[in-house]
């Protein structure tokens, strides 16, 4: 446990540390992601319609690219280029996952909400401590 714990960003505040755990479970889902349509199809319609198992890949690789760009600024937290890159995979997240709630394909009641939630809630985190990790 302590090996695991000393291998997390050591930068102050709990925002990097946050950032690698949204990396791992984002690599998690990108290897259900091309495991299993299934897995997809119950993001985005809770199960209800079929997804076919291209758009499942291609969900996991954004989602895996994603959890790279965020593994990166956690490490690089006071990097500006990271710092915002990882800002903008969560900005695309949350305009992405809001549009299949527009388009009617997520529900409010399913599994798309987890998403949503982290998407938002990090992103409004990363926006008013820019400030502290960038000094800017």
């Amino acid at each position: 446990m302590d090996a695991l714990l000393q291998s997390l960003p050591s930068s102050e505040g709990l925002l990097p540390k946050w950032l690698v755990i949204v990396s791992v479970v984002s690599a998690v889902n990108s290897l259900q992601a091309y495991a299993s349509a299934d897995y997809t199809s119950k993001l985005y319609t809770n199960g209800t319609r079929p997804v076919e198992a291209l758009s499942g890949r291609v969900f996991g690789t954004w989602t895996f690219l994603s959890a790279v760009v965020r593994f990166t600024a956690a490490y690089n937290i006071d990097n500006p280029v990271a710092y915002n890159l990882a800002m903008w995979t969560y900005g695309i997240a949350l305009t992405h996952f809001l549009g299949e709630f527009v388009f009617g394909n997520a529900s409010l009641k399913g599994r798309a909400m987890s998403p949503l939630l982290v998407a938002s809630s990090s992103l409004v985190w990363m926006l008013t401590q820019r400030e502290f990790y960038l000094g800017a």
